[in-house]
Order: C-alpha cells, then sequence, then structure tokens
C-alpha cells in the first residue's frame, strides 16, 4: 500500500488573521509598566505608535521634524505613508507630547534625524523587525499573549475606540488614511464587532 505523506498545516498552532486592538485597561497598563521601568524611548514610540494609527514602517521611520517645530511637540502631524503614498494626520495628545518631549530631552536628537534612531549601526532606525519584538515585549510585560498581539494592535487600537464611540465610518477611514471604505470595514471587524454587541444586549 502507498504511503501518503501528511503534510502540517502550516498554520496549525499558530493564531491568524488580524491582531486584535488594546482594551483600554491593557493601555494604561502598559503606559504604567514603560513608566515604572523608566523606559523613555518606549514610553514615547507606544504612546505615539496608538495616537498616530500609522503603520509600523511608517512609525519608525518618522523624523523629529514631523512631530516638532523647533523646541515644541507639535498638537497635530502630518505624513505620507509609504504604502498608498497618501498624506494622513493624527493628534497628539497631552501624554504623547510629553513623552515625546522627555525622549528628545534625553537622547540630544537633530530635527533631521530619525525620531526613533536603532542601536544597529547597520541601520538608520528602529526597523519594523525590532518594533515588532518591542511590541511583543510590552504584551508580555503586562500578562497578556505576545503572539496575539503586533504591530497592528498599535494602529488599530485608537481606530476601534473611535468608532465605538462615534460609530463614524468616514472619520476613522481619514484617520487610517485608507482609499476605500470596505478596507476600513474590513480592519475593524465591525460586523463581527456589532453581532457580538447585539449578542450580549440580548442575553437573557
Amino acid at each position: 500500500m502507498e504511503t501518503i505523506n501528511k503534510r502540517e498545516a502550516w498554520n496549525k498552532g499558530k493564531l491568524v488573521g488580524q491582531k486584535p486592538p488594546l482594551k483600554p485597561k491593557d493601555i494604561w497598563a502598559i503606559r504604567i509598566y514603560l513608566q515604572n521601568a523608566h523606559a523613555v524611548r518606549d514610553l514615547a514610540m507606544f504612546n505615539l505608535a496608538i495616537d498616530s494609527k500609522l503603520r509600523g514602517c511608517d512609525l519608525v521611520s518618522l523624523h523629529v521634524r514631523d512631530v516638532t517645530h523647533g523646541n515644541q511637540v507639535l498638537p497635530r502631524a502630518m505624513v505620507i505613508q509609504r504604502k498608498t503614498q497618501r498624506p494622513v494626520q493624527f493628534e497628539l495628545t497631552e501624554p504623547t507630547r510629553t513623552a515625546v518631549s522627555a525622549w528628545l530631552e534625553k537622547s540630544h536628537l537633530r530635527s533631521d534625524q530619525f525620531l526613533f534612531p536603532s542601536r544597529v549601526t547597520r541601520s538608520p532606525h528602529v526597523s519594523t523587525r525590532q518594533y515588532a519584538r518591542i511590541v511583543h515585549h510590552w504584551a508580555e510585560a503586562v500578562g497578556l499573549d505576545p503572539s496575539t498581539y503586533g504591530t497592528h494592535s498599535m494602529r488599530r487600537t485608537k481606530a476601534t475606540l473611535i468608532y465605538k464611540r462615534t460609530k463614524n465610518l468616514r472619520a476613522v477611514q481619514l484617520l487610517l488614511g485608507h482609499s476605500k471604505l470596505e478596507s476600513t470595514v474590513r480592519y475593524l471587524g465591525i460586523e463581527v464587532d456589532d453581532a457580538l454587541e447585539i449578542s450580549e444586549q440580548t442575553e437573557i
């Protein structure tokens, strides 16, 4: 009898699909952890990742001048996305401006330098792979499963919170820099979230 070699599925034992956004309690847990650890760079990176909703490749390639004017951190910034070449604006909240200011004061970076320079000499700024490892460390440090959360969790967090509060898809589309509304619907997983919300309201 001929022996059939059964190849193991590539995704066996792995979580696939979109990474979930962080919950508000997770955001505060990570912030407190980074503050207690005096991780000045990471706190600036975390807060900016949440506020900006940028893809990892755009976050790590930010220059100091993108978020500052003179010695002041801007309350609002705009960058051109690498993937779409479309501009996207974002607000820098007070905690983010404070964290970025503390990082700039410590690092003594010039306006033309990358905001998050790499500690590896061959790379001018933190790589997307290194950023992913940093995010996994944040998740693990506060008791979350690092395999469940990733860089897209950072991008999705504030967008998801804004949608749940406003139900304004068009606004979230603009904030994420999506060219198509369908991309925003798919990105937020709205159908699933709404179904769960309805289910919770009708539990008996």
